[in-house]
């Protein structure tokens, strides 16, 4: 076990080609593939993906994965050795889902934790077509997940949140600073 607290890094890149634990997808409900994100991991993971969410489909999420849940699949062909399934919330002017998102993070790591995974790489989770404003769901990724190791800090050796572009970059890097300066 790990004496200290994980590293918090960041990285630009592409996370289907993350080599880590478990990777992190930013689903959809029905956990059958998409776009962005999902549609990545789906295509360059292969069958194996799709066929375990089909059967977790059929055996427990007949409705869908519910927002801000978390469940595993194997990594098919990615350099990972898990997919941890999440799906994070809408972006609404109307009403306050920050909860559900940081679930997404509490939950991956719960599930990370219990299957042993020691480094987890996050996206962005719901900062693309669910349109949460990027800085905001850097701080909230952050925070979350801040908390989430300070209660369990032998839990992991490393979380990295992999971003795909500048303006990302930018955002998770002033949230990881905010984040530092605040103890």
């Amino acid at each position: 076990m790990s004496t200290s607290h994980p590293t918090l890094t960041l990285v630009q890149g592409d996370i289907t080609e993350q080599t880590v634990d478990a990777v992190v997808n930013a689903a959809n409900s029905s956990l059958l593939g998409g776009g962005g994100v999902d549609g990545a991991i789906h295509r360059r993971g292969g069958p194996e993906i799709l066929a375990e969410c089909r059967s977790l489909r059929a055996a427990q999420y007949g409705r869908g994965l519910p927002t801000g849940q978390a469940v595993a699949t194997t990594a098919g062909r990615l350099p990972a050795r898990w997919v941890i399934h999440t799906v994070g919330p809408v972006h609404s002017d109307s009403e306050d889902r920050t909860d559900l998102l940081a679930s997404c993070y509490r939950e991956s790591l719960r599930v990370a934790a219990e299957l042993g995974a020691r480094a987890v790489a996050f996206p962005a989770i719901s900062t693309g077509v669910y349109r949460w404003p990027v800085a905001d769901g850097a701080r909230t990724a952050v925070a979350t997940v801040r908390a989430a190791v300070a209660e369990s800090p032998d839990a992991f050796d490393e979380i990295r949140f992999v971003v795909f572009d500048d303006r990302a970059r930018e955002a998770y890097e002033a949230a990881l600073a905010d984040a530092a300066d605040a103890g």
